[in-house]
């Protein structure tokens, strides 16, 4: 099986290339400037709507809260990726990558942003009687391009079992077993019944579920991780000006390339955050809102909390080991663990383990909602179980197999997921401004909103 190995890692190079991140970033960059640098100026507000409650929710059509919303989009993003993902950009780009991983993520704001209004404007009522939405929706109702949204579906459902559920579950046995001394298969059965149990109550149980633990997780990491910062504070100064120098010189990248700090730092921090993949706006289609721009601009500070809060946390203790401890040559699957222990002895890395635990389950569930609206799109909501119960026994399968290859399949899914959903973006970006504007003048004209 070499050569089919061999072959997976060429194509997931091609389509993870240069061109594919120029899109990425190209299509960032085009909805900042149309937008008028939005995610700058409205990032107080968009907080203010994530952590204050509506009562106007109630009465709004879809099936969850802006919060909860968010959570399950959070869910799925807040992963291994805010981990190995980070330790993976260090290694392979240098710390510099870490400033490429923030640029990537301020212009993904507008990304964000952009696919949840249009998300919200173009969803649907399925057959059951429940909100869909997301690419697949805006690329047949706004562009009349039946053909392409398919394909977005298509490589969504079967993203949801790489990306979404094989590999996240094979970090938690492994994470597990190696800590704990907890056999894989008793791993994958009790999160294949745990995520069960969840998936039963759909949407509205999942985004419940997520509401209460994703804040847990988060809190409980960054936590950990701003225990470290702040007790070796000094060391922070000198970490942002290290980062900052690679990032335009290319120091500590094999041959100096500053071209291999901005590929990894963008490829990572798209990998993180979501923005661009069209995952995040199918959960931000079942938001209850009364405009589009609302919503969207809730779901906008998801890409703000995961890679500016939490992959920036663990991006300042990688480089700070690095500087105290020298453990640059460490390997990405450990380097954020050995890290954290490095600076909390005994400490530090339980703290990553229970985070890769509960991070990785979290992205279960909520790819478990993308796969589900994708599979509905293509073969209609109503044999929505059929899905479920074979991502239910897929869990158990993640847990006890090796994935090497299907991390490599899983981000090929994750690149031909994009490509659409980016092409729908640039071409309806119109009507991102149009709704953009429509909501403004709403929010001057409502006394009660700031």
């Amino acid at each position: 099986m070499d050569w089919f190995s061999d072959l997976v890692g060429a194509i997931g190079d091609i389509v993870w290339g240069p061109a594919t991140l120029i899109l990425i970033v190209g299509t960032g960059i085009l909805l900042t400037v149309r937008l008028g640098l939005l995610q700058v100026f409205q990032l107080p507000y968009a907080l203010k709507l994530v952590f204050t409650k509506s009562d106007k929710n109630s009465e709004e059509e879809g099936d969850i809260s802006h919060f909860q919303s968010l959570m399950t989009a959070m869910a799925a993003t807040l992963g291994i990726g805010n981990m190995a993902g980070v330790a993976s950009a260090v290694l392979l780009g240098g710390v510099g990558a870490i400033f490429w991983m923030w640029a990537a993520a301020f212009f993904g704001m507008a990304t964000k942003y952009a696919e949840a209004i249009l998300a919200v404007k173009y969803r649907v009522v399925n057959e059951k009687g429940e909100i869909s939405g997301g690419p697949m929706y805006y690329i047949e109702k706004g562009l009349g391009w039946k053909w392409l949204a398919v394909l977005f579906a298509l490589f969504g459902f079967l993203a949801s079992f790489g990306i979404g559920n094989m590999t996240q579950v094979n970090t938690v046995a492994g994470a597990l077993s190696s800590n704990f001394g907890i056999t894989p298969w008793i791993t994958g059965l009790a999160l294949a019944v745990l995520t069960g149990l969840v998936l039963l109550g759909g949407i509205k149980s999942i985004g419940k579920f997520a509401s209460v633990i994703v804040p847990f997780m988060a809190i409980f990491y960054i936590v950990g991780g701003l225990i470290i910062i702040l007790l070796n504070i000094n060391l922070v100064p000198e970490a942002f000006a290290m980062i900052f120098k690679a990032a335009f010189t290319g120091e500590s990248v094999a041959g100096g390339a500053i071209g291999t700090a901005i590929r990894y730092g963008v490829a990572r921090g798209v990998f993180s955050n979501e923005a661009g993949l069209g995952s995040a706006p199918i959960a931000a289609a079942a938001a209850k809102t009364d405009y589009p721009g609302r919503q969207a601009l809730v779901s906008m500070t998801g890409t703000f909390l995961d890679t500016m809060i939490v992959c920036t946390i663990t991006g300042l203790v990688i480089v700070m080991s690095i500087m105290q401890f020298g453990l640059g040559d460490t390997s990405q699957d450990i380097l954020t663990g050995a890290a954290f222990e490095s600076f909390l002895p005994g400490y530090g890395g339980l703290i990553v383990t229970i985070g890769i635990i509960f991070f990785a389950y979290t992205t279960v569930l909520g790819w478990s909602y993308y796969g589900e609206k994708c599979f509905g799109y293509l073969f209609g909501d109503r044999n929505a179980y059929i899905y479920r119960t074979i991502y239910v026994l897929v869990v158990f399968v993640g847990a006890v197999s090796h994935l090497e290859i299907v991390w490599n399949i899983a981000d090929i899914f994750n690149a031909l997921m994009a490509i659409p959903n980016l092409i729908g973006l640039i071409l309806l970006s119109g009507v991102v401004v149009h709704e953009t504007k429509r909501f403004q003048e709403f929010r001057r004209g409502e006394r009660l909103e700031p």
